[in-house]
Parts: structure tokens; C-alpha cells; sequence
């Protein structure tokens, strides 16, 4: 159907994240320091984050998408609102909140050493966390079954520079391997400093 729905214009966009804060449905995430439409049938096309962007870098336009999908919203954000736990250790290997889903595993470190941690990374997604150092376990296997068993869309790695933190982002792509399943995976390191690196 031909619609009015958002236009983000990548080269504008400086990843602040303000838009992402004003949909209220869920359809704008950040991804790799940009704003993306990640759901066409999210987009109301009422335009709450136009207002919100300071780099002008959303617009309207008419085009080809599919339909606004109200009770799809509703849907998603009622999952994401309920997830818990969030400690991998305790998370079921399958949920309703799975289903459908942007996957975010990070290590427990980054949310504090990172200040816009929920902003940037954990909103809109069903966030895992967890310690390769303290947890003492090897989350590959109970990580694989979840991706095989639930309908993940994506997955983000959000990790710390220090070498124990690799054991997360290892977990993660061994997982990804073993599960069979072909989906978007992003690792983002954080820096002692606070920085994304």
C-alpha cells in the first residue's frame, strides 16, 4: 500500500538517539550510531520523532510500505515491557517475549561504564546480561537454544575492551554457529574510558 511514513537520511543523522526516545511504538532503533526504521509496520506515520531529531535528518514521504500494524505494536511492546529476569544465568530458553525479537547480550560491566547504555542500546530490544569472568559458565549452549528455539530478528553484543569480556562475545557467535540460523549480529566494545571504541 502507499502510505506517508518516515524517511531517515543516514548522512544527517549524528546518532544521537532522540528520535528513537520518541517513537513510542518502537520503530526507530539505533544501529551501528545511526537511527534506522526497523519496523515499516510500526511506523504510525504521525511523525512524534520529527520534532525530537536536531539534525533534521527525518522527513516524511509517500511510498510503498506495509500497513501500520497496531495490535503488532501493542504486542511487542507489552513483551518488551515484561521481560524478566534478564540475568542469562536465570532467563527460560524459551518466552513469548523472544518471539519477534532484536536480541541484545551484554556484559554486566557495560550498562554502568557506558551512561546512555538503555537509550542506545537495551530499548526496543530483550536484553540479556551477564559476567563470563564471575558467572563461571560457558553460555554457549542455553545461548543456542535460545536463538534456535525463538523467532530472534537480531543480535547485538555489547561488551567491555578488557580481554575477560571476550568470553561473552565468543558465547555469542559460537551460539550463532551452532543454532543454524542466519541473523544480523553486531558486537559493540565499549571502552574503559565510558567511549563506544
Amino acid at each position: 500500500m502507499i502510505r506517508k511514513i518516515i524517511r531517515i537520511d543516514e548522512e544527517k543523522c549524528n546518532g544521537c538517539g532522540a528520535c528513537a526516545d520518541a517513537c513510542h511504538e518502537g520503530a526507530i532503533q539505533m544501529i551501528g550510531g545511526k537511527a534506522r526504521l526497523t519496523r515499516e509496520d510500526y511506523c504510525d506515520g504521525l511523525g512524534d520523532c520529527l520534532p525530537a531529531c536536531p539534525a533534521n535528518a527525518i522527513t516524511f514521504e509517500e511510498r510503498e510500505a506495509p500497513a501500520y500494524d497496531q495490535a503488532a505494536v501493542k504486542e511487542h511492546l507489552a513483551k518488551t515491557q515484561n521481560q524478566w529476569p534478564v540475568q542469562l544465568k536465570l532467563v527460560p530458553t524459551q518466552a513469548p517475549y523472544f518471539d519477534d525479537s532484536d536480541l541484545l547480550i551484554a556484559a554486566d560491566c557495560t550498562a554502568y561504564a557506558y551512561a546512555d547504555f538503555h537509550r542506545q542500546f537495551s530499548k526496543n530490544r530483550i536484553t540479556l546480561i551477564g559476567c563470563p569472568k564471575l558467572d563461571a559458565v560457558d553460555y554457549t549452549e542455553k545461548l543456542a537454544e535460545i536463538l534456535k528455539s525463538n523467532d530472534i530478528r537480531s543480535l547485538t553484543v555489547v561488551r567491555m575492551e578488557v580481554p575477560c569480556c571476550g568470553g561473552i562475545e565468543y558465547a555469542a557467535k559460537e551460539a550463532l554457529k551452532a543454532s543454524g540460523r542466519s541473523i544480523p549480529c553486531q558486537v559493540v566494545t565499549i571502552g574503559i574510558n565510558g567511549t563506544i571504541l
